[in-house]
């Protein structure tokens, strides 16, 4: 049996250690990212490093909590708290929909 929820819970584990070697090889080169309507955000693996390095630097305290996961058949539906993103004080609530295939996710699309 495939653990498709394996992906998730590593990017999980390295964007808490905003370690972002490790948070990138849970990635596809050719994920991307969406908003909850569709709108890409990041259309490219590269696209993904810029971003979440900029992030790892200026958010010291950053941290996602997961609250609830949902396996189906290869997406991954995890509900999360994320504290400290670029100083912010305020708490986001997020849901993450990550599809995986060959081990790696491919895409993702956040519902928030």
């Amino acid at each position: 049996m495939i653990d498709f929820a394996s992906p998730a819970q590593k990017q999980l584990e390295a964007y808490n250690n905003r370690d972002l070697e490790a948070f990138m090889a849970c990635y596809a080169e050719t994920c991307f990212v969406e908003d909850g309507a569709g709108n890409v955000l990041m259309e490219n693996k590269e696209a993904m490093r810029k971003r979440y390095e900029l992030l790892f630097e200026e958010s010291p305290n950053l941290h996602c909590r997961l609250v609830s996961r949902i396996v189906l058949e290869n997406y991954v539906l995890d509900e999360e708290r994320v504290t400290g993103s670029r100083g912010s004080t305020e708490e986001r609530h997020v849901v993450a929909v990550y599809k995986i295939e060959n081990g790696l996710i491919c895409h993702v699309r956040f519902l928030n």
